[in-house]
């Protein structure tokens, strides 16, 4: 049923949901989706929660990922996303777009727009993608003070701390910062760039009972790992945060190519999500007979 109806909407909280997912054995399987459209087909494949990247969100908007979007901008995906999937969802909060007030901010929008979970990360603005070179850090203890913040302004919403610390501190100073978020109230650490199996295997060795998300981003430093190798190596979360759109964008490309060639779309046709696909995803069938099982109201008749 759409989200328009109140008695099919989730009992509990998105944050809620996210943790139950967490608890549930295996590992979590986070898929990246860009919009709302990629929440419904993800979710009609299967999978319980969803990842709202940064660098997808900016790259769809034509923009870099350099933390220059807002907490508004950042929110209305996520409220499409919420909306069409009702599906749990982890965001990408980047730095918390300034300091510990700017976090708790953030904590709060996001939350409000319906988001289970957030990650923050230990660089400085203007931050770059986890794969790229020269990223600059915070003082971890600046970083524990973001992390801290964050926490004490969620309800139910999951606060992820992530450290960028592999390319410059290695494995130690992961570990080292790692420890440092937890104790400032981080429910889950995100160890971004990792370039090595060994480097994962440490890390988990380093951080035992910490809960640890991995990113499995394509034509980055990480090696190409399966969710179950990750489930291998301890890990407890997986996302794949720009798959959706890295695939939509090459679709597109070939798109445009064909039309200007063409000057028609025809050879596209066999690529292409049919009408009767499209509407079948977002549920246009479910919106009109929830249209149609209204009954009109009628303004009282006043006696003059």
């Amino acid at each position: 049923m759409t989200y328009l109806n109140a008695d099919t909407l989730p009992e509990q909280s998105a944050g809620r949901r996210f943790r139950a997912l967490m608890d549930q054995p295996g590992i979590l399987r986070l898929p990246g989706a860009h919009n709302g459209q990629a929440a419904l087909q993800a979710r009609a494949a299967g999978f319980d929660g969803l990842y709202l990247s940064g660098a997808a969100m900016t790259a769809s908007m034509g923009l870099p990922d350099l933390g220059i979007i807002t907490v508004d901008e950042v929110s209305f995906f996520i409220r499409q996303i919420a909306r069409a999937s009702g599906l749990p969802l982890l965001v990408d909060g980047d730095t918390g777009y300034g300091e510990a007030l700017n976090a708790m901010h953030m904590v709060r929008c996001f939350e409000e727009a319906g988001a289970g979970a957030v990650h923050l990360e230990d660089q400085i603005l203007p931050k770059k993608c986890g794969h790229l070179n020269d990223k600059r850090l915070l003082p971890a203890a600046d970083m524990a003070a973001k992390v801290a913040a964050a926490t004490r302004a969620a309800r139910d919403l999951v606060v992820i701390a992530r450290t960028d610390a592999a390319a410059s501190e290695g494995v130690e100073g992961t570990v080292a910062r790692a420890k440092l978020y937890i104790e400032a109230g981080a429910d889950a650490i995100f160890t971004e760039a990792l370039t090595s199996i060994e480097m994962f295997r440490e890390i988990r060795a380093a951080l035992p009972g910490v809960r640890l998300l991995a990113n499995m981003t394509e034509f980055g430093r990480t090696p190409t790992l399966t969710a179950q190798e990750f489930e291998d190596l301890g890990y407890d979360m997986v996302i794949w945060p720009v798959s959706s759109l890295r695939v939509a964008n090459r679709a597109q490309q070939r798109l445009y190519e064909a039309l200007q060639r063409d000057g028609a779309t025809t050879a596209l046709l066999p690529e292409m999500q049919t009408r009767s696909e499209l509407y079948q995803t977002i549920g246009l069938g479910e919106f009109e007979a929830l249209d149609k099982s209204i009954i009109a109201s009628s303004a009282p008749n006043w006696a003059g």
